[in-house]
């Protein structure tokens, strides 16, 4: 199978914050592996815009260097790569300043796509946004891609949406995040709306409940500092598992359009139940001594951000509920955590069991599981029961139909394109689907803020965890007085 490649239209696509981390390590390997499949039109530009000065040649000879460390080897091919660090220049730029901005206007060009890419602290978007129309670079088909955090709470998240609102239209904006460009999450939209088989089981007569798992084996090492200020309900629940969740519990849009996808995902996002505080439990992952038989050290999480006293959390899970017809009384268990047994982000939907069994209880029956798989092995699990070979009567075991990409798609499969890749291209068409709405943003913090004030009100400590576990002990009790299970955390 041969994997079709759309050409975009030609495109001046400037980045500001474009020396730093997230431009060498996902933004500039994107493009590049995108200009390698020929999506990527012989007149289009990258410009980098920093701080620093800096010509456009040692702008390129940063690129090549992110591109050898971060570019698969078999893909860094010398006189490619070469083709395609000719496209970039540089513009030292000063965001809160005049310094280089007529400079970048000199370099933009009538005809192509303008997009500018916001890899900088939020705190400058509105400088940013300001400068772009004041010299007249960005015009009404211009867009912008801006990355989270997206505010700390619902406040901060309208001031944010005003300041770009005062400069661009809501269809220029693109706030980006990256679980959304997975192919996983993609197919999980087509497994729905594209098959028969599931639609009709995908409601609260059929399914049991449904888990989201991301779990990570790295602490926040030397992002301490920043999340400390923010923890894992701001960092990941908020955003991320919040698009997981609409994108499971989400009515089918009247058609694959931006705005009809965003409006069923707001519609969960608004039908989201307030969480009671015995539904939540906070975790930080304790430290570890080194052992004599060569055992590494770990620091605690109050060690790696320098706080004994910090109440912010490294870990949570928590018990959802969507008040609608479709979902009403289905539990939606969300966790994700630092420092677990194993790095995987997993959406498995759980389906009731059957009204009588004919085998028998002592037959060994278990429950239908859907398994999607987000990383790693991007791919979809459906177990379900068979009879046991041999002889001796009816046994039951439970076994996958299982579709890893890889097996499934042959080379194309084991070739996915990073969510980065993806999503550039798709600000480039000017396709909004995969991007969240300013409402959406703000709904999300709606929900999120009275959970967070609850347990800064109770004083609530996280629970201690050891690392290279699948959390607090608490953790397991959220679903075990419900008479369920925590599927087992697995790379």
């Amino acid at each position: 199978m041969v994997a079709r490649v759309i050409p975009v239209d030609p495109f001046d696509l400037v980045v500001f914050g474009g020396t730093g981390d997230l431009s060498k390590r996902k933004i500039l390997p994107g493009l590049y592996l995108r200009f390698l499949t020929g999506q990527m039109p012989p007149e289009s530009r990258i410009i980098g815009a920093a701080r620093s000065e800096m010509t456009d040649e040692a702008y390129r000879k940063l690129a090549a260097a992110a591109l050898e460390e971060f570019v698969a080897r078999d893909k860094q091919y010398k006189e490619a790569m070469g083709r395609f660090l000719d496209r970039l220049h540089y513009v030292a730029i000063d965001a809160t300043g005049e310094g280089g901005w007529s400079q970048l206007a000199g370099l933009m060009r009538p005809g192509v796509v303008r997009a500018f890419y916001f890899s900088v602290a939020p705190a400058l978007f509105g400088d940013l946004a300001e400068r772009l129309h004041a010299h007249g670079i960005a015009d009404q088909d211009s867009r912008i891609v801006v990355e989270k955090p997206f505010g700390r709470d619902l406040a901060s998240a309208r001031a944010l949406n005003a300041v770009l609102a005062a400069h661009f239209e809501e269809h220029q904006i693109y706030r980006i995040d990256h679980y959304l460009g997975k192919e996983t999450v993609q197919n999980l939209m087509a497994v729905r709306f594209a098959n028969v088989l599931f639609e009709p089981l995908w409601n609260a007569h059929y399914v049991d409940h449904v888990q989201i798992t991301v779990a990570e084996t790295v602490g926040v090492g030397g992002r301490g500092a920043y999340y400390d200020k923010s923890g894992a309900m701001r960092d990941m629940v908020q955003n991320h598992m919040m698009q997981l969740l609409c994108l499971i519990a989400m009515e089918p849009p009247y058609k694959f359009d931006p705005n009809a996808v965003r409006d069923e995902k707001l519609k969960v996002i608004r039908a989201l139940q307030p969480v009671a505080a015995e539904d939540i439990v906070r975790g930080q992952y304790r430290g570890k001594p080194g052992s004599e038989e060569g055992g590494k050290a770990e620091p605690s999480y109050l060690e790696d951000v320098g706080d004994a006293q910090s109440r912010t959390e490294s870990y949570i899970a928590l018990k959802a509920q969507v008040a609608n017809w479709r979902w009403q009384g289905v539990p939606f268990y969300l966790r994700t955590g630092k420092k677990l047994r194993a790095r995987t982000s997993e959406i498995a939907i759980v389906f009731k069991e059957a009204p009588h069994s004919i085998f028998g209880e002592e037959e060994g029956w278990k429950e239908n599981v859907l398994a999607i798989r987000l990383q790693p092995n991007e791919g979809m699990n459906l177990r379900v029961m068979i009879k046991e070979p041999g002889p001796g009567g009816m046994r039951l075991t439970d076994v996958p139909l299982d579709m890893s990409f890889a097996d499934a798609l042959g080379e194309e499969g084991t070739d996915i394109p990073d969510a980065y890749e993806r999503l550039i291209m798709d600000v480039i068409r000017g396709n909004q689907t995969l991007f969240m709405r300013g409402d959406e943003v703000e709904a999300a913090w709606a929900w999120t803020d009275p959970i967070i004030e609850g347990w800064e009100a109770r004083g609530d400590r996280p629970r201690g965890y050891d690392p290279g576990s699948s959390g607090p002990e608490d953790a397991l009790m959220l679903l075990h007085r419900d008479g369920r299970r925590w599927r087992e955390i697995r790379g």
